[in-house]
């Protein structure tokens, strides 16, 4: 909703100082069809010289983050700290059985009882993958701790792939529209011969190409690469978030202080109270156990 109220202001304040200026928006509305399809279209196709099917892809998807926000809201991160505490507590108490869950977590039992998480491959791979880790007795945790660090920063690198995209389309523009208003004015040059009134209005026209393609950059496509960005960046919270957790445990700490150390590292707006999670824990089925 945010977003939507953003590109309202940003219409209403420009075209809106324009036209209390005393400025006609026939010119624009005139030329607007013919510059949106150079620069637009330029953009575009230099979109997809730069980037492949699956960037292409991704970008597409993602352009919803701009308008729905991150994905893992509050009781996500709640869910999450309670699946951790399962798993772990689990794993200490009978390997095995654990084993069971890692291995095919889509028929899990514990997982199942979080299917948002359960659907997010990332996370689940990074869960069982690690505590298979664990399973197999490092003599020293820290080699767990860097194998996690390396994946999770290539994850966010190409998570972030389409913002860096966006930004690129972003830098290009106002040279695109350069490139539309010069065409403008080799249009307008082919008309010397026209009265002032003609050429004004070809020349306005022309300016309408820079107008454009410094209003789409400035305006909507670097605001939306900023805004995908800041929302990568907080989804990626929920992973460094088990990362805590599970490195936590790695250091065989209790399992109720994992899983404080989990909840102390979550985003401040939507880290669980030390109540609520409490709650949360007790509410499981199984017993709890340190």
């Amino acid at each position: 909703m945010i977003g939507i109220i953003g590109i309202v202001v940003v219409l209403g304040m420009v075209f809106g100082g324009y036209l209390a200026a005393g400025g006609k928006m026939g010119i624009i509305l005139k030329a607007l069809p013919y510059e949106m399809a150079m620069i637009g279209g330029a953009a575009v196709g230099a979109f997809l010289i730069a980037n492949d099917i699956a960037t292409v892809k991704h970008t597409i998807k993602d352009m919803k983050k701009v308008f729905k926000g991150a994905a893992w809201k509050h009781g996500d991160y709640r869910d999450l700290l309670c699946l951790m505490f399962e798993l772990i507590r689990l794993g200490r108490q009978n390997a095995v059985a654990l084993e069971e869950h890692i291995e095919n977590p889509a028929e899990s039992e514990i997982f199942g009882r979080y299917p948002k998480i359960r659907a997010d491959h990332e996370a689940v791979e990074l869960i069982c993958d690690t505590l298979r880790s664990a399973a197999m007795n490092y003599d020293d945790p820290h080699q767990v701790e860097e194998v996690l660090d390396k994946r999770l920063d290539a994850h966010l690198h190409h998570a972030l792939h389409t913002s860096h995209a966006l930004q690129t389309v972003a830098d290009g523009l106002p040279a695109l529209g350069i490139v539309a208003a010069v065409l403008g004015v080799i249009k307008t040059m082919a008309s010397i011969d026209q009265p002032p009134e003609v050429l004004g209005g070809l020349i306005g026209g022309a300016l309408v190409g820079t107008f454009l393609g410094v209003f789409l950059a400035y305006g909507f496509v670097g605001p939306f690469s900023a805004k995908l960005k800041s929302v990568i960046e907080e989804e990626h919270q929920f992973y460094l978030m088990i990362r805590e957790v599970l490195v936590a445990n790695l250091h065989n700490h209790a399992t109720t202080l994992c899983i404080e150390v989990g909840r102390q590292n979550a985003p401040g707006h939507h880290r669980p109270s030390f109540g609520e999670l409490e709650e949360a824990l007790r509410a499981l089925s199984s017993p709890v156990a340190a």
